[in-house]
């Protein structure tokens, strides 16, 4: 009598995308993206007043570049913190709802930067492109605002569970 054995083997394999320490997925999400573009406009905007070698007034284009960096920055720290998964780490922190108020912020205080540059750029060049990557920060902003409210303030099932 003859006897036959049959082995069967299986194999699983884990996506580091669920749980590995980088989350690259976000890298190509419409937030990610979004956020890229937002700093590359604010860096080009800050660029190009903070190189113009001519400023005719100090103070209003001292006040563009100050407000395009520090959300610069403030920007490069969320998206850092997501590609890390930091926001995971500080469960404290409403992450949703910080950075729903530097999108708020970020979209007036960028917009009045951008308005006080193009009414003082006297027509020098880099101003006027400083002023219309701020104009273009500020509508990326508003987006990322709009989607940002859509997810913290969205409407919220009320059905009870009875």
């Amino acid at each position: 009598m003859s006897h036959t054995i049959v082995t069967t083997s299986t194999t699983t394999t884990t996506s580091s995308s669920n749980g590995g320490f980088l989350n690259l997925g976000y890298t190509r999400s419409v937030q990610g993206l979004l956020k890229i573009a937002q700093m590359v406009a604010l860096l080009i905007a800050f660029l190009c007043v903070y190189c113009s070698p001519y400023s005719p007034d100090y103070s209003a284009f001292r006040y563009f570049e100050v407000v395009t960096i520090w959300f610069l920055i403030a920007f490069l720290i969320f998206y850092l913190m997501y590609v890390f998964r930091l926001q995971s780490k500080i469960p404290c922190i409403n992450w949703t709802l910080t950075e729903f108020l530097h999108y708020a912020f970020g979209t007036v205080l960028v917009l009045i930067a951008s308005i006080v540059a193009a009414v003082k750029n006297a027509g020098v060049s880099e101003l006027v492109a400083g002023s219309v990557f701020g104009f273009i920060a500020t509508f990326l902003l508003a987006v990322s605002l709009w989607t940002s409210y859509k997810v913290t303030c969205g409407s919220q099932p009320t059905s009870a569970a009875v």
